[in-house]
């Protein structure tokens, strides 16, 4: 008892001191951190794919919950607009490892089948999926017990010509300022609302707050 008290309250510290920032102009079109949301509820607008999402409380922060079983699929959740290019979605998502078994979590534009930024603590990757087809991929060093930043971009470059655009770094570090997946598009995106997910491979529950939603950043 006395452990999960010490993690609930490292969890609510730790949610509480995001670090995510907006470009001079950004303008936001959807922001949910959850505190106007009921507990044990999925929050109104929000539409689960699989997958028992639930709005928990931590030391008083609420944060969006996935349970740590079962363990059988990527699951998901929708919210904000539906769009299908020069927006950006960003989140905050905390995992834990339990000896070899590693969460995985991302998010996503475009709904259900679009494009999906997502940590693979696993392979020690960081992946760029179309679907269920990784387009591109880099080596990317999570560490359990703390929060990822995730932003994941659609934007039009040319006529007939989009670049998906993504990036992760812990939470505390500075945000990179280069792209690090990038993959270009010829076919006009699939419009689709804003997406995050998780597999609680280790068993232990994912928690994800400060979903938003912008328009395209430099």
């Amino acid at each position: 008892m006395k452990k999960l008290k010490v993690f609930l309250l490292m969890l609510a510290m730790s949610a509480a001191l995001t670090n995510q920032t907006r470009a001079a102009g950004t303008n936001v079109l959807y922001h949910n951190d959850f505190e106007q949301s009921a507990v044990d509820t999925l929050p109104e607008g929000f539409l689960a794919l699989d997958g028992d999402f639930k709005v928990k409380e931590a030391e008083g922060n609420k944060l969006l919950g996935l349970p740590g079983a079962p363990a059988e699929s990527f699951y998901g959740v929708l919210f904000g607009p539906v769009t299908n290019s020069g927006v950006c979605v960003s989140a905050r998502i905390y995992g834990t490892a339990t000896k070899r078994r590693y969460p995985s979590f991302g998010v996503g534009l475009g709904g259900a089948t679009g494009f999906c930024l997502r940590v693979s603590p696993g392979k020690q990757m960081l992946e760029l999926y179309q679907g269920e087809e990784v387009r591109t991929n880099t080596p990317f060093a999570w560490k359990t017990g703390t929060w990822t930043l995730l932003r994941l971009q659609i934007r039009a470059v040319a006529d007939q010509a989009w670049k998906i655009e993504g990036k992760a770094w812990p939470q505390g570090a500075e945000e990179p300022k280069e792209w690090t997946l990038v993959a270009e598009e010829k076919e006009a995106p699939t419009g689709g609302r804003q997406s995050v997910w998780g597999t609680p491979y280790s068993g232990t529950p994912i928690w994800f707050d400060d979903l938003e939603v912008t328009n395209e950043r430099d």
